[in-house]
């Protein structure tokens, strides 16, 4: 029987490796990345994975350069506070349109709780943490019932992961104050008070990019 792995192309599985694991991967800054090391690791020729690239390229994501193939540059301080800026331009905005306030902060709460075991966890690790941060965060921007509001979100998946692990790992304090802020969005979310999210979402930004520059 074929399986959906299976049936998805190879390009289709080089790009969801690369997104998930490479790009996510804060060591990979400033590497070029290895064709036929991703190629093994998928199960794929390296045609698919140079497809692959070239999409993550048009992207804006990685630089391929000839005869080399692609490099993966550091995000400046300027691209830092440039994906913060956009990310509170989007989460206030879904915080002004939400379908229910106190549905979202449920769905909310659940991930946050989920963040604070991780936190209790001495063995737990930054991605499992931020994977959630950006799951928290998902939450919040998909209420707003914007398919193209969510896409962008989405979007900013690799860089947000990248520079979210590397402050994480940098201070391992930070998740405990992240859950504090997080706690004061899931009370805003459910006051139903627009004012109060916008606060609080801007305080925890302010936050998180300050900890992303100290990095």
């Amino acid at each position: 029987m074929t399986t959906g792995e299976e049936r998805r192309s190879g390009r289709e599985r080089a790009l969801d490796y690369l997104r998930t694991v490479v790009l996510s991967d804060p060591t990979v800054e400033g590497q070029f990345i290895n064709e036929q090391a991703i190629a093994t690791e998928v199960g794929v020729s390296r045609t698919p994975v140079r497809e692959a690239l070239l999409i993550l390229s048009s992207e804006g994501l990685l630089q391929l350069v000839p005869q080399k193939g692609g490099y993966v540059p550091p995000l400046s301080s300027r691209e830092i506070r440039e994906l913060m800026q956009l990310r509170g331009v989007i989460e206030r905005h879904a915080a002004d349109t939400l379908k229910s306030g106190a549905e979202t902060a449920e769905v909310m709460q659940a991930v946050l709780d989920e963040q604070r075991a991780l936190v209790a966890d001495a063995g737990s690790t930054g991605r499992e943490f931020i994977d959630l941060d950006r799951k928290f965060h998902q939450v919040l921007v998909d209420a707003a019932g914007s398919s193209l509001l969510s896409r962008t979100y989405d979007g900013l998946r690799e860089r947000q992961v990248r520079v979210g692990v590397a402050a994480l790992d940098a201070e391992r304090e930070r998740r405990s104050s992240v859950c504090t802020e997080h706690d004061a969005i899931v009370k805003a979310v459910r006051s139903g008070k627009a004012a109060a999210a916008h606060k609080a979402i801007n305080a925890h930004l302010e936050k998180t990019l300050a900890a992303l520059l100290s990095a």
